[in-house]
């Protein structure tokens, strides 16, 4: 399947998360990179050297008359400031999670991007993949039955074992709910449609944490945020999942994602690859069966799919599925686990939200077809 054109699009924030953007770009031809940016021109040009491409300032990037999409890759406390300057400067924009660090700030810019007229798209877009779209598949027909429960888990020792710079995990607009809320809980709205009300507790074992990582091995830095947190989401469907995220478990033999319903239990994949085991069994047998998408069981190199069908989105004039509506409602739900924490009561969820359409042909695939 031709594109009927391709879709420019600009680049701010060179980080550690962009690399694998430009390299699964590579993989849809609807998409065109114009050139990168960043606030350290250095790194910007760094990366435009790695990978071909032109480095601009943010200002001449976001004047380029070619740059229809910007692709927000900033730190999470700048997703809001550049995609309120990309909005003023006619442009739509897609971002990393999550949409804001408040829910304050990202209706603000979700409402700023109605305004204008342009789209508002956010990561994460793994339940595009081909595991998460066939598990969204069995749940629409009817042969999971009912979903009364599942869980969903995420817990590790902390990112300061891995990330060269990790004290933005443990600043303000950070934590595993922030950093791995996301994936979890869009997949869940993926799946089970949205989230009525959420209770929570949370902790902050330590107030300071050492770096293990390089270049900044043995320094410390300040805990600002909740790094364990367990939680119950009530959906308007009436299932209840119980949700842990945490930066505090030295290990743990929890899966990700499971869903209990009244024909069959699901084990759904880790909501962070876009592919994985999909495996489901009823009350009548033994062994877990193994379930084959139809769709390609994509890896993290296809960080890119949500952009991909944003872009398809535009040039076919329909909505495009990893929104800035979805995202948004998750936002809510996020911030929702520190104020039921802080407050021990109950929060109801506000904000509407439509499931995404399902994908009945990956955007992969019609990439390969072009």
């Amino acid at each position: 399947m031709s594109v009927e054109r391709r879709v420019g699009v600009g680049i701010i924030g060179c980080g550690n998360i962009s690399s694998q953007y430009l390299k699964a770009i590579r993989n849809f031809p609807v998409l065109e990179i114009i050139a990168v940016a960043d606030m350290r021109p250095e790194i910007a040009d760094k990366k435009a050297a790695e990978f071909g491409l032109k480095a601009v300032p943010v200002d001449a990037l976001l004047a380029d008359p070619k740059v229809e999409i910007i692709l927000n890759l900033t730190i999470p406390r700048a997703h809001v400031e550049v995609g309120l300057r990309t909005i003023a400067a006619g442009k739509h924009v897609y971002a990393e999670k999550p949409l804001g660090i408040t829910f304050a700030e990202g209706k603000k810019l979700a409402d700023a991007a109605k305004a204008a007229g342009l789209r508002l798209g956010s990561a994460p877009d793994t339940f595009l993949g081909g595991a998460h779209q066939e598990a969204r598949a069995l749940v629409d027909s009817g042969a999971v039955g009912d979903v009364v429960g599942g869980t969903a888990f995420f817990a590790c020792p902390g990112h300061e074992r891995w990330h060269p710079d990790p004290a933005f995990y443990y600043d303000v607009g950070g934590g595993p709910v922030l950093d791995m809320g996301p994936y979890y809980i869009t997949d869940l709205v993926n799946l089970l449609g949205p989230v009525a009300r959420v209770q929570a507790m949370a902790a902050t074992p330590q107030l300071e944490r050492p770096i293990y990582s390089e270049p900044r091995k043995g320094q410390t830095m300040p805990v600002k945020v909740f790094t364990h947190v367990a939680g119950l989401l009530q959906f308007k469907s009436g299932a209840i999942i119980q949700a842990t995220l945490s930066f505090d478990v030295p290990a743990h033999a929890h899966l990700p994602f499971e869903l209990y319903g009244s024909t069959l239990s699901v084990l759904v994949p880790d909501p962070n690859n876009f592919g994985g085991e999909l495996k489901t069994r009823p009350a009548t047998e033994k062994d877990w069966t193994v379930v084959t998408s139809k769709l390609p069981y994509a890896d993290t190199s296809y960080r890119s799919l949500g952009l991909a069908d944003m872009a398809h989105a535009i040039l076919e004039n329909r909505p495009h599925r990893a929104s800035g509506d979805l995202a948004l409602h998750v936002l809510e739900v996020m911030e929702a686990f520190e104020t039921a924490a802080k407050t021990g009561q109950s929060v109801e969820i506000t904000t509407p939200v439509e499931r995404p359409a399902p994908l009945s042909q990956s955007v992969i695939a019609r990439a390969a077809a072009s």
